[in-house]
């Protein structure tokens, strides 16, 4: 997969697309709206992208949502803001579309952490589990997944498994050890995480909670445990925006990727919205470097030319689909 996309890239420095500069006077957000007008295009955008990128998309979501938008869609062009991931799955979901990714170096330390080559001797291992892996790994990933997850649905998938059978868990240990106790089922687990949600500052993020009494501490399960354990509430990116919208609360401590406190900050104005720090105070390590390459002017040279396009291979599509479609049944039947 890495060898694909370092091909599309070389094509597009080749074509000059990468380098090109934009005219800084260009209303980018009027051009962007032509483009999806012109093209037939739909912008669907993950909450932890910059906020003008959130504010010019059609759809802003978690995994879940963005897969099932993808599902869905009519539009001929799919243009995803997110990380490479996100976008191979909604190639895989939608493959007769192009799909566009503004930055193909938008990768993920989670899913960079389970090398699918290394997990399939891993699998081998138990040769009667099934394997659930969380939606943040890569395409190829999928073809040795039974059933893929988000943070949305995790234990709804997790509790569709008849009890007698074995699981495997990829590749988020923190997700997966936060199922175990979730379920009471027992999970073998792969040692991967994410670099931003390991981040966080337990020691610092005290300090926050007694400097702010009245604020609720919401953390995603992808941070590690000690994190969790001390968390007023714990869900996913999408379950972390509705809590903060219908709790009675009025301060929160954010433990995950700080794009989220744009939408809370839209929805309860009159809210306060603290990003949980990182150990480094020297870096703004809880944004994901990742996500945040795509920027406007990505997202408006992508739409303009047409690349760079997300190119699967038909078996990595054929064989890893399934997964991701039983996900989305079982999200369907849970109402999710």
């Amino acid at each position: 997969m890495t060898e694909i996309l370092e091909v599309a890239k070389e094509n597009l420095i080749k074509k000059g697309f990468l380098d090109m500069e934009v005219d800084p006077s260009l209303d980018l957000v009027a051009e962007i709206e032509k483009l999806k007008k012109e093209k037939n295009a739909i912008i669907l955008a993950h909450y932890y992208q910059d906020s003008d990128i959130q504010d010019v998309a059609d759809y802003i979501g978690d995994s879940l949502g963005l897969s099932q938008q993808a599902a869905k869609t009519d539009a001929e062009v799919i243009v995803f803001a997110g990380v490479h991931f996100m976008a191979e799955t909604a190639k895989m979901l939608s493959p007769n579309k192009k799909v566009l990714l503004p930055d193909l170096k938008a990768g993920c330390s989670l899913a960079d952490s389970c090398p699918p080559h290394l997990f399939r001797k891993f699998k081998e291992k138990y040769p009667d589990h099934v394997v659930v892996s969380y939606i943040n790994c890569t395409a190829e990933l999928k073809t040795l997944t039974d059933i893929c997850c988000t943070s949305s649905n995790a234990v709804h998938v997790i509790n569709s498994i008849p009890k007698e059978k074995g699981i495997i868990f990829a590749p988020d240990r923190n997700l997966g050890a936060y199922l175990i106790k979730k379920t009471g089922r027992d999970l073998v687990l792969w040692n991967g995480t994410c670099m931003v949600h390991e981040i966080f500052s337990n020691e610092k993020i005290t300090k926050l909670q007694i400097r702010n009494p009245k604020a609720k501490l919401i953390a995603h399960p992808e941070c590690e445990s000690h994190i969790l354990d001390k968390a007023d509430f714990i869900g996913s990116t999408s379950g972390l925006l509705k809590y903060t919208i219908e709790s009675e609360f009025d301060e929160f401590i954010v433990a995950t990727e700080s794009g989220i406190i744009h939408q809370m900050a839209l929805a309860s104005p009159n809210k306060t919205f603290i990003a949980a720090p990182p150990n480094d105070e020297k870096c703004a390590c809880n944004e994901c470097p990742y996500m945040r390459l795509n920027t406007m002017e990505k997202l408006y040279l992508t739409m303009k030319y047409g690349q760079p396009e997300i190119i699967l291979p038909q078996w990595i599509i054929d064989q890893g689909v399934s997964s991701i479609d039983r996900m989305l049944e079982i999200s369907a039947k849970a109402g999710l």
